[in-house]
């Protein structure tokens, strides 16, 4: 359910406004309506600073430092840290970068082996030119060796390296690559390159004690950042009156904590206005659901939080997901892997985790049943003759066909299971009279089952078809005249083959759970040829097989049992209940640490 919330305005002097503010952040239950208004430089630069220091936090939190005693920081705060820490990085990239270079120019350099660049401008001052060429082996003449002073330095295949010693001025006939002498020596390469390590080497221990050490200043800090951010967005959200000296701020909190409100305002001698708040407000969502619900309600986020004025959804859908989920994934087997797995992993896991474990309990708990009521455990098949052992068990099994039906079944009560929540929406909000096209159209399609499917009532499900025929045409929308009724209804009665579409959706579940079913077999087919085809190894081979290919068909099979659940959820059940969504969190004013 949504958490039902009050208006205030507040009426404060200028000169006592960020006192009032602090003592509010303090309460912490407002939640602030925020005006479109441009953010101030102070406001960017607060951001930009949240951002460099949430950016460092992550950095060192990825870096991997053996867990010793680190050494005392000389930076005092976490803002100083942040500073030094992209300075730091920002250095230690850029020796990088010269590193790299002076790496690649040595490889380069490597096959000539060490000698002295000066050597060879010594030999040009004296007439003498030395020429280095690349040649590969293929193209090599050895008439050149005959020809010229020729001398092979290196031979790395494909390539020979050579030189030759001539007179300036003397041409040469070489097809080879010539290549200009290097201005420096390999060993001086060499030497920068160690010298350039030992620096990175060194900003790399900063870091690590960084890591160690830097960390809990950090997240101080940004606390205290993030603090600022919230109050000075409140201040630039804050209308003035009377020549600037009243200061107007207006928000949203809970009607269960109205009390605490009117406690601080009488302790703080402020005045405050109250109201209940109407749809063109937009106050923020807060949901409030029972435990098996709350657990649900990320699902529904994914998609949008419903508006404050609507009915939540969320302990609607769950029970429908969760089934869904045990349709798709149909295998008692899996069922029984998810809920162990996720027992016992609960055991140790964190508090922030342990709602997405109970939920996959939850979820486990609904595969095991559709898979027992398919009978299929392990891809292994309970209604075959081999089975018959298990007696009256048998009886509440269904074959495929039957799955067929009650995937379709399913569907038709989810559809009109929304319907029923889109009228009591709409009766609740506008009043009853614009519910009734809605009750037409439950009716309509009540009938148009009798009729096609049951085939019991024939002549009473005409006039009741009939007569949601008549509400639809003459209730669809209570503001407009008869003929804009008339016509408007017409055109949604067209829409009568949506349903049908919609309907035909939720095949996916059967075809989910026959395909998990059959990749199931097919891995047990391939083990027992594996453990029958092979000698001594066969049965280890068997084993390994199925954990792999059982293992592998959980996994791929879990994901389509979620996303396609989903997606009957947001879109054929959310369309039948009208949900439009758009709803904003409810986020207090307070001087908890920002999530």
């Amino acid at each position: 359910m949504i958490v039902p919330m009050k208006k205030y305005i507040f009426l404060v002097h200028h000169s006592d406004y960020i006192g009032f503010l602090d003592e509010l952040r303090g309460l912490g239950v407002l939640h602030v309506k925020y005006q479109e208004t441009e953010p101030s430089e102070e406001l960017l630069r607060r951001i930009r600073l949240q951002k460099d220091i949430r950016d460092t936090l992550a950095a060192l939190r990825h870096r991997i430092v053996p867990k010793t005693e680190g050494e005392p920081l000389s930076e005092s705060g976490g803002i100083a840290i942040t500073r030094t820490f992209q300075e730091l990085t920002d250095q230690q990239e850029s020796l990088q970068q010269e590193l790299n270079a002076l790496q690649k120019e040595a490889l380069f350099l490597k096959p000539w082996g060490d000698f002295s660049p000066a050597s060879l401008r010594l030999l040009e001052q004296g007439g003498l030119k030395v020429r280095l060429f690349i040649c590969p082996a293929r193209k090599f003449d050895p008439e050149w060796e005959q020809k010229y002073p020729l001398e092979i330095i290196n031979t790395i295949p494909p390539n020979i390296y050579f030189i030759t010693v001539t007179p300036t001025e003397e041409p040469l006939s070489i097809d080879a690559e010539e290549i200009p002498a290097p201005e420096v020596s390999l060993r001086s390469l060499v030497s920068r390159s160690e010298a350039l390590q030992l620096k990175i080497d060194a900003i790399d221990k900063k870091l690590d004690n960084f890591t160690l050490m830097a960390q809990p200043a950090l997240e101080e800090a940004l606390a205290k950042v993030e603090e600022g951010i919230q109050l000075v967005t409140v201040v630039e959200n804050t209308r003035k009156a009377v020549e600037d000296a009243v200061m107007m701020l207006e928000g949203f909190a809970p009607v269960n904590r109205e009390e605490d409100i009117v406690r601080f305002c009488e302790q703080r001698r402020a005045l405050f206005l109250s109201a209940k708040p109407t749809p063109e407000d937009k106050p923020p969502v807060l949901l409030k659901n029972s435990a098996f619900s709350r657990l649900f309600e990320p699902i529904g986020e994914l998609f949008s939080l419903p508006a404050y004025q609507e009915v939540d959804l969320t302990p609607y859908f769950a029970p429908f997901f969760m089934l869904f989920f045990g349709f798709c994934l149909g295998d008692a087997g899996y069922g029984m892997v998810v809920l162990l797995g996720a027992s016992l992993y609960k055991l140790r896991a964190r508090e922030k985790f342990k709602p997405v474990l109970s939920l996959a309990q939850f979820l486990g708990i609904g595969t095991i049943i559709f898979g027992v009521l398919t009978g299929t455990v392990f891809g292994i098949n309970l209604l075959e003759e081999q089975f018959t052992w298990l007696g009256g068990i048998r009886n509440f099994m269904i074959d495929s066909n039957q799955a067929f039906q009650l995937a379709l079944i399913l569907g038709m009560v989810q559809i009109l299971f929304g319907l029923f929540l889109q009228a009591y929406n709409k009766a609740r909000q506008y009043g009853f009279l614009y519910s009734i096209a809605t009750y037409g159209w439950i009716i309509l399609l009540l009938s148009i089952l009798d009729l096609a499917v049951l085939k019991r009532t024939g002549a009473v499900s005409t006039y009741t078809a009939w007569l949601g025929v008549g509400l639809i045409l003459l209730f669809n929308d209570p503001k407009a005249g008869f003929f804009g009724r008339l016509g408007k209804g017409i055109w949604e009665l067209y829409g009568i083959t949506g349903f049908f579409g919609d309907l035909l959706s939720y095949i996916r579940l059967f075809a989910l759970g026959i395909s998990s079913a059959i990749l199931g077999f097919v891995v047990n087919d391939i083990s027992l040829q594996i453990k029958e085809g092979i000698p001594y190894l066969g049965p280890v081979l068997f084993v390994v097989f199925l954990i792999v290919g059982h293992g592998a068909n959980l996994l791929i099979s879990s994901l389509g049992s979620f996303v396609h659940p989903l997606r009957l959820t947001f879109v054929e059940f959310y369309k039948s209940a009208g949900f439009s969504g758009g709803g904003k969190p409810y986020r207090p004013f307070s001087k908890e640490k920002a999530k």
